[in-house]
C-alpha cells in the first residue's frame, strides 16, 4: 500500500459536477493505492500510520489534533515509468481487490474516531486542494 499525503488548508473531490468529498479546515489529503499484494493487515497498518502522521503544525498529527482526513483512491500510483512512454499498471490492485481495500483503511480510521471524507471508488473524480507549506511525503508500506 503506498500513499501521497500532502498537508492541506482545504482540499475536495468532485464527481460529475457535485461534491463528494471536502474538508475546509486544515487536515490531510491522502491519495491511496493499493498493490495487489496487500492484505487487510496492510489496511490496518497504514490507518494507523495516517492516523499518527506527525506532518501538522507543530509537529501534530490528526490523532492528536483531531484534524480531518480526506481519502481518495488512487491506483496510478502504481503506475511502472521505468520502461517506454506508458505507464505498466500490473502492481496496481484489481479493482475488486482494491475496493474493499480502501474502505478497510477508512473503516479502521473513523473507528479511531478520525474524521474522513472519501472520494468515489472508481469515478472521473476532480482533487483540488491547497497545500499548506506545501508539505507532501509518500508513506509506502
Amino acid at each position: 500500500m503506498k500513499a501521497v499525503v500532502a498537508r492541506v488548508t482545504e482540499a475536495s473531490v468532485e464527481v460529475e459536477g457535485a461534491i463528494v468529498g471536502a474538508i475546509d479546515e486544515p487536515g490531510l489529503l491522502v491519495l491511496l493505492g493499493v498493490h495487489h499484494d496487500d492484505t487487510a493487515d496492510h489496511a490496518r497498518k497504514m490507518a494507523q500510520k495516517l492516523h499518527g502522521l506527525r506532518i501538522l503544525d507543530d509537529e501534530q498529527s490528526c490523532e492528536s489534533t483531531g484534524a480531518p482526513l480526506l481519502v481518495v483512491s488512487q491506483f496510478t500510483l502504481y503506475g511502472d515509468t521505468r520502461k517506454g512512454r506508458r505507464p505498466s499498471w500490473t502492481a496496481a490492485a484489481r479493482p475488486e481487490h482494491a475496493e474493499p481495500l480502501v474502505n478497510a483503511v477508512v473503516q479502521e480510521l473513523r473507528q479511531k474516531g478520525a474524521r474522513v471524507e472519501t472520494g468515489r471508488f472508481r469515478a472521473e473524480m476532480k482533487v483540488r486542494s491547497v497545500n499548506d507549506g506545501p508539505f507532501t511525503v509518500i508513506v509506502d508500506l
